[in-house]
């Protein structure tokens, strides 16, 4: 299960870097040739080689993080027409396949607590 859960985890949050690229360069730019909102990318890349390595404390930052994404893709679905909306649809999936994935590995690779009291 764990391993679904990361495998899950390491492909949305892949795909949703290749959407954001696509769509930001060439799918629906806001301006023709692209726009500066293709470096939303960025930070994308900052959990990526912990989702990919397993590192449960990525894992719990991220889930968080990708709420920023989720959001994005939440009002311009709403707000934008075309192809746009739908890319925009997709971003969502993507974050809430990647929350989910996240939120379930951390639970499930969590440490149980240590007992300091010891009893006789």
């Amino acid at each position: 299960m764990i391993q679904r859960l990361q495998l899950g985890a390491s492909i949305s949050l892949i795909a949703l870097i290749l959407l954001t690229l696509a769509w930001e360069a060439v799918l629906a730019p806001l301006k023709p040739g692209g726009s500066l909102l293709i470096f939303k990318v960025l930070p994308l890349l900052l959990p990526l080689f912990g989702i990919l390595r397993g590192k449960r404390y990525t894992y719990q930052w991220s889930c968080m993080f990708i709420l920023f994404y989720f959001t994005e893709g939440v009002v311009r679905a709403w707000a934008d027409v075309g192809i746009s909306a739908q890319l925009a649809l997709a971003e969502v999936i993507l974050t809430v396949l990647f929350f989910t994935c996240t939120i379930f590995y951390a639970r499930l690779t969590r440490q149980p607590p240590q007992n300091s009291v010891k009893n006789p």
